[in-house]
């Protein structure tokens, strides 16, 4: 949990990235994924025991506001990128969330209520594509979003890895485990060119885990930090060709050492700040 603090302060300096205090989100706004009985659950402290185990967290206030919270950060960063071009959130990629139910340090799943409060927003609805580099399958978000054509969900992700049963994403792309810098990218390439023939966002949500990296003791991948940049670079200037706004969201990391983390976190973030310039000149006000 302490990456999320070193995080900002690590950015805090950085000229040109402003932060801001992540919003809560509302009842409505989480009602949009989320079934009614689970959030009333979650927000009365309702949850059984197994349903805690699922979760991994013990139900406190704090982990209803922290959930909030990270949900209102990804809108936040969603409506920071539509006006900005391109936009952070420092935690979020909470993607094992179902309908039903949390999952997998998942309490709710924010960029899934993300994208719905943006369709909402909008006079008609628009195609959003979700591509999830989180070293786990976004089983949450593939199974909420399967039934909606609007919604493209790619995820590339460990074969052998956690979620065990794996859902139906819009594209699937599992790895061996050792999957190292050269193998991974050309997969991503060819998931990515295989997403622009078959769908035309007019948004974008990254989920930039930083499990595939080689020192991640739950990852399996054997990713280099030049080549966690090279990923990151994929997928902004796929964004950019189909000059679509960009809402990044943080999703794992497990290096036994948090620094590592951190560092792989902070690079995503500087490269986008560097790619603003490039998002910023196609961004409809």
């Amino acid at each position: 949990m302490s990456k999320y603090r070193l995080l900002r302060e690590a950015l805090s300096g950085d000229a040109g990235i402003e932060l801001q205090e992540a919003p809560c989100a509302t009842d409505t706004q989480l009602l949009l994924v989320h079934e009614p009985r689970y959030l009333q659950a979650v927000l009365r402290g309702q949850l059984s025991e197994r349903e805690q185990r699922e979760i991994g967290f013990v139900w406190s206030p704090q982990l209803v506001e922290r959930s909030r919270r990270s949900v209102g950060a990804t809108i936040g960063a969603c409506c920071a990128a539509t006006q900005e071009g391109v936009s952070v959130n420092l935690a979020g990629g909470t993607h094992h969330a179902y309908r039903q139910r949390g999952s997998g340090f998942c309490v709710f799943n924010d960029v899934a209520i993300a994208a719905k409060v943006l369709q909402q927003s909008r006079k008609q609805k628009i195609n959003i594509a979700i591509i999830d580099l989180d070293v786990h399958q976004g089983d949450g978000t593939a199974a909420i979003f399967e039934q909606d054509a609007s919604i493209f969900t790619l995820s590339l992700h460990g074969a052998r890895n956690y979620p065990f049963n794996k859902q139906q994403s819009s594209l699937d792309v599992p790895l061996p485990d050792g999957c190292a810098d050269e193998q991974y990218l050309e997969a991503l390439d060819a998931a990515l060119a295989l997403l622009e023939t078959r769908f035309a966002p007019q948004f974008v949500f990254y989920l930039a885990g930083a499990d595939p990296h080689e020192s991640d003791r739950l990852g399996r991948l054997k990713v280099t930090t030049a080549g966690m940049a090279a990923r990151d670079l994929r997928v902004m200037q796929y964004a950019q060709r189909q000059r679509c706004p960009l809402a990044i969201t943080m999703a794992g990391g497990y290096s036994t050492e948090v620094s590592t983390i951190v560092d792989v976190h902070v690079q995503t973030v500087r490269l986008a700040h560097a790619q603003a310039a490039a998002f910023r000149q196609f961004v409809r006000h």
